[in-house]
């Protein structure tokens, strides 16, 4: 794929997911030559922020033209300062694709052999050693993306053919040159959002897919108690002025359109009615959780929508300070690397997603309790009653992990704290936003998991199997690859593993 100028979501998926090569277009090149030219004559005598200043709370100190080079070298080494988890390659990838993508904007004055580098990094899977805690997403990422700079520099570590390694040995074995600082090549890396939106990119798309997974096991558990459509109807939810509930109440049609278990309402309840009736033989409608999954899961795919847009203008703009302009010949002083857009969009997706658990959990429940279904045994127990146990253990499991996203979802957006001598006097802390949500999501699908097994056990009982629709004996006979049905205790969490993975590559 050759980069030239807007990137879409679509694309960081093609590089990051599908593991596409990227090329940069000679108008690119073109551009970054000419912002760096101009940054280098432009600062010749005067004040540039980073360029000859200090920096933060120490801008009010000038840097000497013979310090200048080793100013942006400390700046990296002394900002490498991250701890706790690595973070997983496909977002240090992302990351790296959105940096590159910011910086060949010409609004960063750096030098070609940047987004030279970080593209070999990324064609040849060479992973910075970047760590999960260390910014507040104020000057943006800059202790994570100091991580990303100290390679760059050929310091630091990567990770490289399932091996961490250090970043000069690397270097050494590909070939590969660090970049030498020229002007400001350290401060341009650093001030940025770059981690947050790489992080927040890889977020999106597996809240997609939580999205799709969430209305197929929707609709498999209204096929389970063969519901009446009018719920999912286009004139029901026709009514309700929202793309998000009609666009969920679409694409459950679509996957039923062949179930020979979904009945309509006027063949059964409106056909007759009998004044001696007290108590109705046909359950009139069903609980929340299966018949409003429009109404709770249209927010998701709305929000989801919104939060795509923030990601795609976030990489696509200039995140750094100063912003150099060549149209203008002028260098701009602002704050174009705070992160609160991504911040709120982090606590948006993930309250969300944490919605989209509770709805599983309450599903999951609902077919575990015989009282409240009516149609299968405790626990889809398909063994003995009060001998063995079905689906009971792995109840808690979801029940513990929904929990823990609950206590997850409040705001990391609202939780400033002044650093940096009060400098930093008010953050976003959106990196901290975005770690979070995948962790959230991580929980999503191991709630799902549950869930899907849980469905096809049920569907086994009933002996559905030739009646629910296509999408659902698809997941039916792929589940059943990884998990056979049984009657039989068995230790779960193996299989409760590989249907995540399963649920992850749909």
């Amino acid at each position: 794929m050759k980069i030239n100028n807007f990137l879409e979501l679509k694309d960081f998926q093609k590089i990051i997911i599908e593991n596409g090569k990227i090329e940069l277009d000679e108008s690119l090149l073109d551009r970054v030559e000419t912002s760096f030219q101009f940054l280098k004559e432009f600062s010749k005598n005067k004040v540039i922020y980073g360029v000859n200043t200090g920096f933060g709370p120490m801008a009010q100190f000038k840097i000497s033209d013979e310090d200048t080079h080793q100013l942006q070298y400390n700046l990296i080494r002394s900002h490498s300062s991250g701890i706790g988890n690595p973070l997983p390659a496909e977002e240090v990838k992302a990351c790296m694709l959105a940096r590159l993508n910011t910086l060949s904007l010409g609004n960063s004055g750096v030098h070609q052999s940047v987004v030279h580098l970080l593209k070999e990094l990324i064609n040849r899977d060479i992973i910075p050693l970047i760590f999960e805690h260390g910014g507040v997403g104020a000057s943006g990422d800059l202790v994570q993306l100091a991580h990303l700079a100290l390679v760059l520099i050929g310091e630091g570590e990567v990770f490289y053919k399932g091996e961490r390694k250090a970043t000069k040995e690397v270097f050494e074995t590909e070939g590969l040159e660090p970049i030498k600082v020229e002007i400001r090549e350290g401060l341009a890396l650093m001030n940025g959002t770059s981690v947050m939106s790489g992080i927040g990119i890889v977020n999106a798309y597996k809240a997609n897919q939580l999205t799709d997974i969430s209305i197929r096991l929707s609709c498999a558990i209204n096929e389970i108690v063969q519901a009446y459509d009018d719920h999912l109807s286009e004139a029901l939810n026709g009514t309700k002025k929202h793309y998000g509930q009609q666009k969920v109440a679409e694409r459950m049609r679509v996957h039923l359109s062949d179930s020979k278990l979904i009945r309509k309402r006027e063949d059964h309840l409106y056909t007759h009615f009998e004044e001696q009736e007290k108590v109705f033989k046909e359950k009139v409608q069903e609980y929340y959780s299966l018949r409003c999954v429009p109404q709770i899961l249209g927010p998701v795919l709305d929000t989801l929508e919104y939060t795509e847009n923030v990601l795609e203008n976030e990489i696509n703009s200039a995140n750094d300070n100063p912003i150099i302009n060549v149209e203008d010949k002028h260098v701009y002083h602002g704050g174009n690397f705070h992160g609160d857009y991504i911040s709120l969009e982090m606590d948006k997706l993930k309250i969300v997603v944490t919605k989209l658990t509770m709805l599983a959990e309450r599903q999951l429940n609902y077919l575990l309790n015989a009282k409240i279904n009516e149609i299968l045994p405790p626990f889809v127990n398909l063994g003995k009653l009060g001998f063995n146990f079905g689906m009971q253990g792995v109840q808690f499991t979801a029940t513990s992990t929904t929990a823990e996203s609950q206590m997850l979802s409040n705001s990391m957006y609202v939780h400033s704290i002044p650093n940096n001598n009060d400098n930093q006097d008010i953050v976003s802390m959106g990196t901290n936003a975005a770690v979070i949500c995948r962790k959230v999501i991580e929980n999503a699908f191991e709630v799902l998991a549950i869930e899907a097994i849980t469905i096809i056990q049920a569907v086994e009982y009933l002996g559905f199997q030739d009646k629910v629709s296509s999408s659902t004996k698809e997941l039916y006979d792929e589940i059943r690859k990884i998990i056979p049905a049984f009657s039989d205790d068995m230790v779960m969490y193996p299989y409760l593993e590989e249907v995540k993975k399963y649920l992850k590559a749909m």
